[in-house]
This record gives C-alpha cells, sequence and structure tokens, in this order.
C-alpha cells in the first residue's frame, strides 16, 4: 500500500473543560471520519485507503480548544485540503475534523504542529 494517512483531530479541552466522557469524545470522532468517507467515496486516494482495510493508517492528533479546531479547518479548507468539520447537535459545537485519506506527504504539513492525542 501507499503511504495514505487519514488524520483526525479532536478538541483535548472536550473531556476536561466540558467534562465530556471518554465515549463521547471518540463518538465525534467516528461521526466525522464516517462522514468524510462518505463524502470522498469517489476519490481515488480515499478508494485506495478502503481497498487496503487492514492497513488503513490513521493519526489521531489534538487541538487544544474550539479556537485551534476552528484555526485548523480555515488553514485546510484555504489549501484545499478536504476534511469534515464535525458539529455536535443540538449544542452546535466543533468536536473534531476528520481529513479524507492523502499521500502523507501532501498533508502532513498542515498538521504536523499538533501533538497526538493523550487521555
Amino acid at each position: 500500500m501507499t503511504n495514505i494517512v487519514q488524520y483526525v483531530v479532536v478538541r483535548s479541552d472536550l473531556r476536561s473543560a466540558l467534562n465530556w466522557p471518554l465515549g463521547a469524545v471518540i463518538a465525534q470522532c467516528c461521526h466525522a471520519t464516517a462522514a468524510v468517507m462518505h463524502l470522498h467515496a469517489d476519490d481515488e486516494e480515499t478508494k485506495a485507503y478502503l481497498n487496503d482495510l487492514d492497513n488503513m493508517h490513521k493519526v489521531v492528533l489534538e487541538a487544544k480548544d474550539e479556537a485551534a479546531l476552528v484555526k485548523l479547518g480555515e488553514k485546510l479548507k484555504q489549501n484545499d485540503i478536504k476534511h469534515k468539520m464535525w458539529i455536535e447537535q443540538p449544542e452546535n459545537i466543533p468536536t473534531c475534523i476528520a481529513v479524507k485519506p492523502y499521500l502523507k506527504d501532501s498533508v502532513h504539513k498542515y498538521v504536523k504542529n499538533l501533538k497526538l492525542l493523550k487521555e
């Protein structure tokens, strides 16, 4: 398989500041990844990624808060990086961004300053 990766960026303050349980945070990531895969199902990199299910590579990173997540979303949009910002309803809270699968070299530069998600 080529070096295709999917980046998922979730707010690290959901558990601490907003007191969300871990399962709720994981659900946000699942919502965002399912949505972005659906939206880009005809994309060649997405197809290649899904054609090798046992070797999918995801990297889950953290944004410190809503402002950082929104800023990342704007940067991705400006650079035409396809992604889905998940906005939890009915609260209308941006919680997570899932980027469609890309060759790592074409998207890593936009997320390289973010840390891996910790507890």
